[in-house]
């Protein structure tokens, strides 16, 4: 479906069941944060360190320790991004003569990107079972307050609170927000998961980049100062969601090549930023995992990476096998075995899923829409087309049971 038709189809009705499943579970749905959901409850200690909100004229920004925050241009999010309408544009397939920024179109604020009853009922009308709610706009916090940690701590609580009073974690058991959860200091973290825990929290989402360690540096989720945040999910049951964020890589990658500093995706982009940069956060976090032995101390972990693509995965298996193969006394077991243990992953849909599945086993493969964000799918469950090669077992294990197992839920 091109993006046009997918502008102008009848979305009034429940979408069409594919035959051979019961209805999907989305691992990747979003919503778009209301202005003070890092002010609500954020200690007023912490006020001119955290995230602020100001007005300039008729237009809102926000500030986060004290510095312009530009991860998201647009704080308020009315208008935002029509869903979907940058489907041609990440399929690589751009009519000839057609600029790519007009394929960008905005709406005014649809209720149902705020309001979790009205999201209930539009996750109907998709035919969806239940879906997985990520955030958007603080994605790009942790990076923003690295370099305070107690800000970051603070601020981190502060936005879980807004997001269990606005959203609740596992609203009605279909719709399953993941919390935010800063490994920089590692008996808050602990502390923030002993209070998450009375709220029936399924999953926490964690940023894929290295750990701001205070004093300009940074840690691998490896090192042992965090067990004791992996022990206390590992106990717990919590699903770890690395989603795609700002990982700070362009202040450390991007701009050795002479690439801007700072990810400002919406109103700087920055062709090389994106190619040096692309899958790197992920790949390099996985690896932290898996060599230095957060799965091997913590048996039962489960992980998975959403929104980051499945290119990678393949690349790191290769690099895993030929260090296992040149210093074996670091690997335990064989790395590929761990991945397909304890890692889950949502692929883009327009890559090769088969491929993905038989790396790493179709049971660990999962359905994510990336609704409403411009860049996923307009009608999530579009992404069955994609699904080329696959029988009807292994079609709901993606669609449905894959995520369900990673959340601990009922089928």
């Amino acid at each position: 479906m091109t993006t046009v038709e997918r502008d102008t189809a009848d979305q009034s009705g429940p979408a069409a069941q594919p035959p051979g499943y019961a209805q999907p579970f989305d691992s990747d749905h979003h919503y778009y944060e209301k202005i003070d959901a890092f002010t609500r409850y954020l200690d007023p200690a912490y006020r001119r360190r955290g995230i602020e909100v100001i007005t300039r004229g008729t237009h809102t920004e926000l500030l986060a320790g004290g510095r312009l925050f530009e991860f998201v241009p647009n704080p308020t999010f009315d208008p935002v991004i029509v869903p979907g309408c940058m489907d041609l544009l990440f399929r690589g397939r751009i009519p000839e003569g057609v600029h790519p920024r007009s394929l960008s179109k905005v709406e005014p604020l649809n209720p149902a990107y705020q309001d979790r009853d009205i999201r209930l009922a539009e996750i109907d009308k998709q035919g969806l079972s239940g879906v997985l709610l990520l955030p958007t706009l603080a994605c790009g916090v942790e990076e923003a307050l690295k370099h305070d940690i107690p800000a970051t701590m603070a601020s981190v609580t502060a936005f879980n609170r807004w997001l269990d009073e606005d959203w609740g974690y596992a609203y009605r058991g279909r719709i399953v927000a993941a919390p935010m959860l800063s490994f920089a200091d590692p008996d808050g973290a602990v502390a923030e998961i002993e209070r998450l825990l009375a709220r029936d929290v399924r999953a926490v989402s964690v940023r894929p980049a290295p750990v701001p360690a205070g004093g300009n540096r940074s840690k691998s989720f490896g090192d042992p100062s965090y067990d004791k945040v992996w022990t206390a999910l590992a106990a717990a049951g919590i699903a770890v969601v690395f989603h795609l964020s700002d990982s700070g890589y362009n202040g450390f990658i991007a701009s050795a090549w002479g690439a801007p500093d700072r990810f400002v995706p919406f109103r700087n982009p920055n062709a090389l930023a994106s190619i040096v940069v692309a899958d790197r956060a992920i790949h390099d976090t996985m690896a932290s995992l898996i060599v230095d032995g957060v799965f091997t101390r913590h048996p039962t972990l489960r992980v998975a990476s959403i929104e980051n693509g499945s290119d990678w995965v393949a690349l790191l298996a290769k690099r895993l096998a030929k260090q296992a193969n040149q210093t074996p006394w670091l690997f335990p077991s064989d790395p590929l075995d761990v991945i397909r243990e304890h890692l889950w992953v949502t692929p883009y849909y327009e890559e090769d899923i088969r491929k993905l599945a038989d790396l790493i086993g179709a049971d660990h493969v999962l359905f994510g829409s990336d609704w409403p964000h411009g860049e996923g799918l307009a009608a999530p469950l579009d992404f069955t087309t994609e699904l080329h090669g696959f029988s009807d077992a292994e079609t709901d294990r993606i669609m449905r049971t894959n995520a369900l197992d990673l959340l601990g839920l009922p089928y």
